[in-house]
């Protein structure tokens, strides 16, 4: 046998093992993927994804197929760490445990992603894991860890937003093209749900502010991303990309500002699936719909070097 074929037969020896995982769940179960690398884990992580009908390998159907997520785990797991990703609520294999939306809430996020950190820790038989948050994932993680959870080693924030829901929803309602009695309407309706309470909006405004949504934006609304960050005490990376058209710096430096010991890493033209892209709408939109595309140079190195520092 040539040293190549012994080589080659080593590269299939040492890739990591990809395990199909099922967590029972109400009203059916959830389903996910467990990337194990060859050997023992140096460390486990759980990426938790950002919003929408967000699949396992961070694609969905409203134009997003850059894979952000498995090409994450597939560069944490040759790093030896061994990575979760699921199929959220509604998607894909988890279709069947889609949620009424008049029922759902912020907290149904925390509670999912409690039921993986404990299936992620019998899987791999460590005592804590890495929370991986992307976008609202990055709050979900803040959220799911502000009783610093001894079952967290730690937090990873990936193009989080560092401001209250509210402000960014002002903000975007600003530049919206809304005739004066609907940018009045839309804000008594978001400042009603700022203080807890249902409310009734034009049906022009439906799609933002229709009933059945109104439970879920009273929970998300009420969370602060940079007191969490603040409140929470254990080792915590917070990432964003330069080029992100949907977080900014400014919100990596709220959550960076929350706590002295933060590390904040910028990443250089990278856009908010983690892919090299310029400013360009155009051009970095395109990136999304591109899963050939490797994550940038820097993204995987970064999150792994901080799961695996000595501490």
């Amino acid at each position: 046998m040539s040293v190549l074929t012994l080589f080659s037969l080593s590269l299939l020896v040492a890739a990591p093992t990809e395990t199909g995982l099922t967590v029972a769940a109400q009203p059916a179960p959830l389903h996910g993927t467990l990337l194990a690398p060859e050997g023992p884990a140096r460390a486990a992580a759980l990426i938790l994804p950002g919003s929408g009908p967000t699949d396992r390998d961070g694609n969905n159907p409203l134009g997003v197929a850059a894979a952000t997520y498995r090409k994450l785990a597939e560069g944490l797991a040759a790093q030896g760490v061994a990575v979760v990703r699921f199929d959220k609520r509604g998607v894909a294999q988890s279709a069947a445990a889609a949620p009424n939306e008049a029922d759902f809430t912020f907290d149904d996020n925390v509670a999912d992603a409690r039921l993986w950190i404990d299936e992620t820790l019998a899987r791999t038989g460590l005592r804590c894991v890495w929370l991986v948050g992307h976008s609202e994932g990055a709050l979900v993680a803040l959220a799911t860890a502000r009783d610093d959870d001894p079952r967290i080693c730690g937090l990873v924030l990936l193009s989080g937003a560092g401001r209250k829901a509210g402000d960014v929803l002002r903000e975007q309602l600003a530049s919206a093209p809304l005739p004066p009695e609907l940018r009045t309407a839309a804000e008594t309706a978001l400042s009603e749900l700022e203080a807890g309470r249902t409310t009734e909006a034009p049906p022009q405004l439906a799609a933002l502010f229709r009933p059945s949504v109104q439970p879920y934006m009273i929970s998300w609304l009420a969370l602060d991303p940079a007191a969490l960050a603040a409140a929470y005490h254990g080792p915590m990376m917070v990432a964003q990309g330069s080029t992100d058209l949907q977080t900014t710096l400014a919100d990596a430096q709220a959550l960076a500002a929350a706590r002295p010991d933060v590390r904040l890493v910028v990443w250089d033209g990278v856009n908010h699936v983690l892919k090299t892209a310029p400013a360009d709408p155009a051009a970095n939109v395109a990136a999304y719909r591109d899963p050939t595309l490797p994550l940038a140079p820097g993204v995987v190195e970064d999150v792994a070097g901080f799961i695996l520092a000595p501490r």
